[in-house]
């Protein structure tokens, strides 16, 4: 669905050399900070003001604009959703394997399989 709403504005992930990758790893990456600052907008964070309430609609909201824009760096990057799925495996395992062992010395190496 991401690959047909992206098209339809003309932004094309399938064959993009390094140049245009780059262009849209970071058109993509601006746009999720964009969204996640959305997001913060959703909660009471101005402890000053007693006005604000949480807005969990939007927040939602925001939450599903994150992911589109996560996708579509995922199509960029060449990741298809089974991609991105075993990726999270294998990364959710490394994340285990941390806690497990403390995490008192960053191991660089642990990620390069994924």
């Amino acid at each position: 669905m991401q690959k047909a709403l992206n098209s339809r504005i003309g932004v094309i992930t399938d064959s993009l050399d390094e140049k245009a990758k780059t262009e849209w790893v970071l058109n993509y990456s601006r746009a999720m900070q964009q969204e996640m600052a959305e997001l913060i907008d959703s909660v009471p964070w101005k402890w000053w003001a007693k006005y604000q309430k949480f807005d969990e609609q939007n927040a939602r909201v925001e939450v599903v604009d994150l992911f589109h824009f996560l996708v579509s760096l995922a199509q960029v990057l060449g990741m298809s959703a089974e991609d991105v799925y075993q990726a999270y495996l294998a990364k959710n395992k490394v994340n285990h394997n941390r806690q497990d062992s403390g995490y008192v010395v960053k191991d660089h190496n642990d990620s390069a399989h994924i």
